[in-house]
């Protein structure tokens, strides 16, 4: 796409997002996801009932009175955006792909981390880690975020999930919450993911089009593979390969959302054309509690 429709682009999923994150998720985000350990904060004098474990002895040898050690939570998170861009992810009508879908998920916990003066970070994969944003804070570096997702053209072929976690693993050494956008065509996930869902608060978001599941019933038809680029004929009218397409969809579903829910990690999945406020939303609820 040309620089205006970029921007437009960018313009309308910043409008839209950034309403969604204001009015409905920044609360729950907050709440959702808690800071990770203590940090000192200040001395003061020692009042009845204050934990006699917390004194500062030195202050209090200076002070000549006793004074203890006030430490409060570490508030600051890192978010990572770990989103598959691979050509499978543009399947859809000309009004909503499911990459379309998920840049506007990334961009509402975007805007949501945003609010929390959280950093956000983002790692763009196909067959291949494509590109990294490191964790900053700000609304310049999530509008940077917004329009590398929405402009940055794939080049490597295929979905490598695995690959783009071992990356994250390398790079991000410190607790994060870690939202996974990926349609999972092709893509298993294994050891990296079951290791990132004990150090990160990890969520798999699937999304999928029920048209690359039911297909319409029009005969023989070339299909290209939208990963591989190989075209092959299929009988679309065939009972047997439509149960046999259908079969193997629910049990590649069904084999993903056991993984994360052995791992520990979080699973929502979406239909391109779904909204995607409630699911996510009650997830983060979840996640509250």
């Amino acid at each position: 796409m040309d620089a205006l429709e970029l921007l437009k682009k960018v313009r309308r999923i910043e409008i839209k997002t950034r309403r969604l994150s204001d009015q409905l998720f920044s609360g729950e985000y907050s709440s959702s996801f808690k800071g990770r350990g203590m940090s000192f904060a200040e001395v003061r004098p020692y009042q009845s009932g204050d934990d006699v474990r917390a004194i500062d002895w030195n202050v209090t040898a200076r002070k000549r009175s006793p004074y203890i050690k006030v430490f409060e939570e570490e508030r600051e998170l890192t978010l990572f955006l770990v989103i598959d861009i691979s050509s499978s992810t543009k399947f859809g009508t000309v009004e909503r792909s499911k990459q379309d879908l998920q840049t506007e998920i990334a961009a509402t916990l975007a805007f949501s981390a945003m609010g929390n003066n959280d950093k956000i970070g983002l790692i763009l994969f196909a067959g291949e880690v494509e590109k990294v944003i490191p964790p900053k804070k700000g609304k310049k570096h999530v509008m940077r975020i917004i329009r590398t997702i929405l402009e940055w053209e794939p080049k490597s072929t295929g979905t490598d999930v695995e690959k783009a976690i071992e990356h994250l693993l390398k790079l991000q050494k410190r607790h994060s919450n870690v939202f996974l956008l990926s349609d999972f065509m092709d893509a298993g996930v294994d050891r990296n993911f079951r290791i990132a869902a004990k150090r990160y608060d990890l969520c798999a978001i699937n999304t999928f089009d029920r048209k690359e599941i039911v297909l319409p019933k029009v005969g023989l038809v070339p299909v290209s593979d939208s990963e591989s680029g190989t075209i092959q004929w299929i009988n679309t009218s065939s009972k047997s390969f439509r149960k046999r397409l259908e079969e193997r969809h629910q049990k590649d579903q069904e084999q993903l959302a056991l993984i994360t829910k052995r791992s520990g990690a979080g699973y929502i999945r979406l239909e391109k054309d779904q909204d995607f406020v409630p699911p996510l939303l009650n997830y983060l609820k979840t996640k509250g509690k």
